[in-house]
């Protein structure tokens, strides 16, 4: 399984971007999907995921109103909604397969991983 991520950038405070993850094969069969971030000097820290059939979400309490996930089974990508962005929003965003078919925030609940795409939120 390949994962690719795109969609990063250099945005201002309050702007939005959405980051795309294209995976090599069909999702669709059972795998449930999430985004995670490192931002510098820090953990890695679980961001967003969507259950294989879409129908559950799970987003980090910190994140709540502000980001969403979102997946389209046609074109085999998962998508992160990111609005309102701020300075410590900056970060590396990584995607990653699960191994269930629920949404889970718990990273070694996930199989595959992306290389990541670099967020940068100025001030």
């Amino acid at each position: 399984v390949q994962l690719q991520a795109f969609g990063g950038g250099l945005v201002q405070a309050g702007d939005s971007l959405r980051l795309s993850c294209t995976t090599s094969r069909r999702t669709s069969s059972n795998n449930g999907m999430g985004w995670f971030r490192r931002a510098p000097g820090k953990e890695r820290e679980f961001v967003a995921a969507i259950s294989w059939r879409g129908d559950n979400t799970n987003i980090a309490n910190s994140l709540k109103g502000r980001f969403s996930i979102s997946r389209d089974y046609g074109s085999n990508t998962v998508y992160l909604q990111m609005n309102s962005l701020k300075p410590e929003d900056t970060a590396v965003y990584y995607c990653a397969v699960s191994r269930y078919a629920v949404s889970t925030s718990a990273p070694e609940g996930y199989a595959y991983w992306g290389q990541g795409t670099q967020v940068t939120v100025s001030s």
